[in-house]
């Protein structure tokens, strides 16, 4: 025997000829292998060996590609939350200041929209009975009737005001909007009028005879134009809306007056000083319904009306002027949601939470109201002066 290795040891057999895979056979498995989770994301894997290249001087070195290298593209930045976290772009937080703004405009509105329908059931059917229909307020002229009742609570009570039963219309305001109008026009309250069923009288008193339903048919005859809508405004709520708006500004002559006796008598007094004065919910109401100005005695009925005319353009630019929205400290922007839930708790009407939304954005876009006041001394208002404040306020 040889000792030659592999001699003797038997040849392997020939391996079969590869076949060609047959159309049926399965297809071939494989093994599938997952790679390890990194420990740290890429970017921070990347920043840690350019830390280690440049303790090693290699920074002359880079490759364009890595960051910091030169020609490489600067990276963007970014904003990193207190505490570590997912870093954010700018894009990022400008998407989540619009959402959080969005998410404030609907609470806002959501609000408004459930305490208008709140209200609204409050209205007797004779009331809506004895208005006329009109169009939707945003695109349809409407013409809407504001009263507001001398009827006080045992809190905001004067010497001569209502506590309980029929009371006296303490101010009659007609507001013209929707399609381009915007006009407003007061009436005084001791105007002599025709008062159905009553003969002649104050206009005030047809509140008084038969509440909203008089009071309706009687401005619509005396004016001759079509009420759509009434707003009953209550006393007792109203400073806490001017409250809401964060006060307003008041600007004007000195205003002087005691209220339920003033303030030595458990009362309230009011002493705003000639120029700009910013007031709050308690003196806004006082200013409404001063009669007497001590500072100006020669004042009459119709600068009261004047007044309440400018508290009510005053509110509206809290919602509708750059810095009536966004003022700091008194901006109504921040308190919108106790905003959108008081104001139609401060007055009671027949519309509803989308009709009363249309007529305050068709106040908000029909620009600046042209203001008028209706009434005389006397109380005897001429034909022809009637006339031309009718047809004032209907184009305004």
């Amino acid at each position: 025997m040889s000792d030659a290795p592999g001699r003797d040891e038997p040849s392997p057999p020939p391996s079969p000829p590869a076949r060609a895979p047959h159309p049926q056979d399965p297809p071939p498995t494989y093994t599938k292998y997952r790679a390890r989770p990194r420990l740290l994301p890429r970017r921070e894997v990347d920043e840690i060996a350019e830390l280690r290249r440049h303790a090693a001087g290699e920074a002359g070195d880079r490759a364009p590609g890595v960051p910091g290298a030169p020609g490489a593209p600067r990276p963007r930045r970014r904003l990193r939350l207190p505490g570590g976290g997912r870093r954010w772009t700018w894009g990022r937080v400008l998407r989540w200041v619009l959402g959080l703004l969005c998410g404030w405009l609907l609470l806002s509105a959501a609000l408004f929209l459930v305490s208008a329908q709140i209200q609204a059931g409050k209205v007797s059917d004779e009331t809506k009975a004895a208005l006329d229909d009109g169009g939707f307020p945003l695109w349809s002229a409407t013409n809407i009737l504001v009263l507001g009742s001398d009827q006080r609570s045992e809190k905001t009570a004067e010497p001569g005001s209502s506590t309980s039963g029929p009371s006296r219309s303490d101010s009659i305001m007609l507001l013209r909007v929707g399609a381009g109008h915007n006009s407003r026009l007061s009436i005084a309250r001791d105007t002599l009028v025709d008062i159905p069923g009553h003969g002649r009288g104050k206009i005030n008193a047809a509140y008084a005879y038969g509440g909203a339903p008089l009071a309706i048919e009687t401005v619509r005859r005396y004016l001759g134009i079509p009420i759509h809508h009434v707003i009953e405004v209550s006393f007792e709520r109203f400073p806490g809306l001017v409250d809401a708006l964060g006060g307003v500004t008041y600007e004007g002559p000195c205003v002087i007056s005691k209220i339920n006796g003033g303030r030595r008598n458990g009362g309230f007094t009011l002493r705003l000083r000639r120029g700009r004065t910013h007031i709050d919910g308690d003196q806004a109401l006082a200013l409404a319904r001063t009669r007497k100005n001590l500072c100006r005695p020669q004042e009459t009925d119709l600068d009261r009306a004047r007044r309440q005319q400018f508290l009510l353009t005053a509110m509206k630019d809290k919602l509708t002027t750059p810095g009536g929205l966004f003022g700091i400290p008194h901006g109504a922007f921040y308190r919108l949601p106790l905003i959108g839930w008081r104001t139609p708790r401060a007055f009671t009407t027949d519309m509803g939470g989308p009709t009363l939304a249309a007529v305050f954005a068709a106040m908000a876009i029909g620009g600046s109201s042209e203001t008028h006041v209706l009434g005389t001394l006397t109380g005897v208002v001429p034909e022809a002066d009637r006339e031309q404040a009718v047809e004032a306020f209907l184009d305004g």
